[in-house]
């Protein structure tokens, strides 16, 4: 495919060069030589042929197909009036100037598809397939689930999967835009595109190539070109009926003034041609969709994968962000943060006996509190376990009884305590009757989640907190980042109506880790799934992805969005004014076809480099 396009490429400049050297050659003959006009004609019509023929062809084939009015059209009307009033310089000049604008679009074009290239690059072209002890090569697609592969040091990891046996460290970057190496072990899930740095890593495949990430990943970027935004729409409506009235313009500019002045033709057909070259719409067409192109580009080396330019436009009008808390602004993993004792009881102590009535327990706060002390090895102490719904753990522990849970579990076994009411999640524990402390549990908030809010409100967004956990919880959580406003207690449908009633707002975003919030992201009016290369409800139904859990990348994608909103309608107004500046002079007779010309091209060339800027 690049080898097409390279060769593609050397046959166009060639063109363009020939074209160039028989234009040239033309000019001093028509300068120098005037008693061989067949001679100057042949070589202008030559280089026209070669510069032009495209174009023409187009414009036929365009016809045919009941098309009549684009810029092929306008660019072979105006060529064609051009020879026919034996204007030979300015028709070939028309053609080969456009022919060169055309050729360095192109250019600009590849260069942004570079940033997508290099996605593709990450496409893993083999796996190391173990068979009975030996190791085949096979390409990824022939892979199943469940079979065991071997990646080496420098490998791309060809498929998501497993390890199964060894450590290493892997590089990430082509999946997140994050440079920084992970450390993966056994038990730990790899994503195809990651590339194994050092040691020998045994994967168990889990999923087939056709769902693998790399695969997801080009399908995102794939689909994302043929999302157009409105400002796309908006320029190829705009071409469709700014063609026709220009054409009917320029033929009321050849035909009206010589009848009513009684004037001579030709200079008004001369009028009305550059009229047609001035007023070509290539620069809108091409820098447009270019602008979006780059930016897709630029968000999927960020990490960001937006599923269309429909996107981006929505990402830049963004008034409201809504989040959801566990897994999203918090790591959605729970951690004993402090422990406070009465009644003569030592820390140890109560996190001993509390560890041990929560051993047989799976609630994730039972979790956190075995995570801070280890009871490996003291299991025989529970003598008796009974768990009481909603409240807690009676114990029997080496003849102690042990009551852990919440402040009603207290008041429910007449405990005294001095303290009911506690900053976060609590786990209250006493021993045969007497207090002995309290245990807080709390929900790590995520590295960057305050500098994004920060971030966000700068923006000039409302920050919501959505969340299924206690209001206490919540609003510790929302006092910490500074969030203003925070729903507690929300089932998936309830999340669904506050983003619904928050539309009214403007423009909302909502961010989730996207296991269970597929029903919200198709609410909001961007849904944006986070660190959701594993969940394929998120990808399915988020039209953007951040492929890591990095939060700082939604206050980047959003700012990254209306940098390209920016960037398209400069270069709209931009155009506008450069077109309706030359065509006044163009209908008053004070520019010239050579002119015309080089606003064209210089209109489209400026657009277009202004619009590569964003990759």
């Amino acid at each position: 495919m690049h080898h097409e396009n390279d060769i593609k490429r050397i046959k166009e400049l060639t063109a363009i060069i020939v074209s160039a050297i028989l234009f040239i050659t033309g000019i001093i003959f028509e300068k120098s030589l005037h008693s061989y006009p067949l001679a100057e004609y042949g070589l202008f019509l030559t280089a026209y042929a070669i510069a032009g023929w495209k174009i023409v062809w187009k414009s036929v084939k365009n016809v045919k197909r009941g098309i009549v009015f684009d810029e092929n059209a306008l660019m072979t009307i105006a060529t064609v009036g051009a020879i026919a009033i034996h204007e030979m310089p300015e028709a070939v000049a028309v053609m080969l100037f456009y022919r060169v604008g055309e050729f360095l679009q192109d250019l600009a074009i590849h260069r942004s598809r570079r940033s997508i290239k290099s996605l593709l690059e990450i496409r893993p072209t083999f796996a190391n397939l173990k068979v009975n002890g030996k190791i085949e090569r096979v390409k990824p697609e022939k892979m199943k689930v469940g079979d065991i592969i071997v990646v080496k040091p420098g490998e791309k990891i060809p498929l998501d999967g497993i390890v199964v046996e060894g450590s290493s460290v892997v590089d990430t970057s082509a999946l997140t835009g994050e440079s920084k190496p992970k450390s993966v072990g056994v038990g730990d899930e790899v994503l195809s595109g990651m590339i194994n740095l050092s040691g020998m890593l045994t994967v168990r495949i889990t999923k087939p190539f056709a769902e693998s990430t790399v695969s997801k990943i080009l399908e995102l970027v794939e689909e994302a070109r043929s999302r157009k935004a409105k400002a796309e729409k908006f320029i190829t409506k705009f071409a469709r009926y700014y063609t026709p009235v220009v054409i009917a313009l320029a033929i009321c500019i050849a035909v009206i003034p010589p009848l009513a002045l009684n004037e001579p033709f030709s200079p008004w057909i001369y009028r009305a041609l550059v009229l047609l070259v001035i007023s070509c719409p290539c620069a809108l067409v091409l820098s447009v969709p270019l602008s979006y192109f780059a930016s897709i580009g630029k968000f999927a080396r960020e990490g960001i994968l937006v599923k269309g330019s429909n996107f981006i436009d929505l990402l830049s009008k963004a008034k409201v962000v809504a989040f959801d808390k566990t897994g999203t602004l918090t790591k959605g993993k729970f951690k004993v943060t402090e422990v406070v004792t009465r009644n003569g009881f030592g820390k140890e102590e109560v996190l001993k006996f509390a560890a041990l009535a929560e051993l047989n327990s799976n609630h994730p706060i039972a979790k956190s509190i075995l995570e801070a002390y280890d009871v490996r090895g003291l299991e025989n102490l529970v003598e008796s376990y009974e768990e009481v719904a909603g409240m807690g753990i009676k114990a029997k522990i080496k003849g102690n009884l042990v009551i852990a849970g919440n402040d009603a579990m207290m008041h429910a076994e007449r405990i005294e305590h001095d303290t009911c009411w506690v900053e976060g999640t609590v786990v209250h524990v006493a021993v045969n009757g007497r207090y002995a402390g309290y245990i807080i549990v709390s929900d790590e908030i995520k590295e960057g989640a305050k500098d994004t809010i920060v971030e966000l409100k700068k923006l000039g967004c409302k920050v919501v907190m959505l969340t299924g956990d206690s209001k206490e919880v919540a609003e510790i959580v929302a006092k910490k980042l500074g969030i203003d406003e925070f729903h507690a207690e929300l089932l998936p449908v309830d999340k669904v109506r506050i983003v619904r009633f928050l539309k009214n707002n403007g423009n909302t975003v909502f961010a989730g880790d996207g296991i269970n919030d597929a029903p919200v992201i198709v609410e909001a009016d961007v849904g944006m799934a986070m660190g959701a290369m594993g969940s394929d409800a998120a990808i399915e139904t988020a039209d953007v992805v951040i492929v890591d859990d990095k939060i700082y990348k939604v206050p980047k994608a959003i700012r990254l969005s209306r940098r390209t909103q920016s960037i398209v309608w400069q270069n709209i107004i931009f155009v506008l004014v450069v077109k309706g500046l030359f065509v006044s002079l163009g209908i008053l007779g004070m520019a010239t076809m050579w002119e015309a010309v080089f606003a064209d091209v210089g209109a489209s060339l400026i657009t277009l480099l202004n619009a590569i800027r964003i990759a």
